[in-house]
């Protein structure tokens, strides 16, 4: 089963420019995006689970019934996956982004589990040029994923490198 079986779309207002057409320039520090709805089913927390986190509160729900959330839970890393497939579908430019040296204060605060729909809000924070490579930017972004009840289950703030858009 794929991880992304259902499409999600904006849920207020999105980038005045399609994602095939953005840029550096595009990201205003202030501006906030979200995306949604997806939700999260059993077989696919029990798939995820199986091949990258078999730990028994995320394969096991008889096991996970006894333990310290009272069911099953999506692995945090199934999580992350969500959000960035989000992400990537919504926020990040499929023409200028470069790469990104890494994710800051990634935090899970509360449990993902079978059924829960989530949403995707991310903020911009700065964007910068880049001191040494002046074709392109630094964009910082906080990344929030809300269940249905509004509890946040995905924190964190990143980093991408964006190219200029061309003169």
């Amino acid at each position: 089963m794929p991880i992304m079986s259902l499409p999600t779309r904006a849920l207020g207002p999105d980038f005045p420019v399609r994602i095939d057409d953005r840029f550096f320039e595009d990201y205003l520090p202030g501006t906030v995006y979200e995306y949604g709805h997806r939700t999260v089913a059993e077989p696919e927390i029990l798939a995820f689970a199986g091949q990258f986190d078999p730990q028994p509160i995320h394969v096991d729900p008889a096991f996970a019934a006894a333990g310290p959330f009272g069911g099953l839970i999506a692995s945090g890393w199934h999580t992350a996956a969500i959000f960035m497939r989000m992400f990537a579908d919504h926020y990040l430019s499929r023409v200028a982004s470069l790469a990104s040296p890494g994710v800051d204060e990634l935090r899970w605060p509360a449990p993902l589990r079978p059924g829960d729909t989530v949403r995707m809000r991310v903020t911009v924070l700065e964007a910068r040029l880049s001191r040494s490579k002046p074709d392109r930017g630094l964009v910082r972004t906080r990344g929030e994923l809300f269940r249905q009840d509004n509890q946040p289950v995905l924190e964190l703030s990143a980093v991408n490198f964006l190219r200029r858009r061309p003169a």
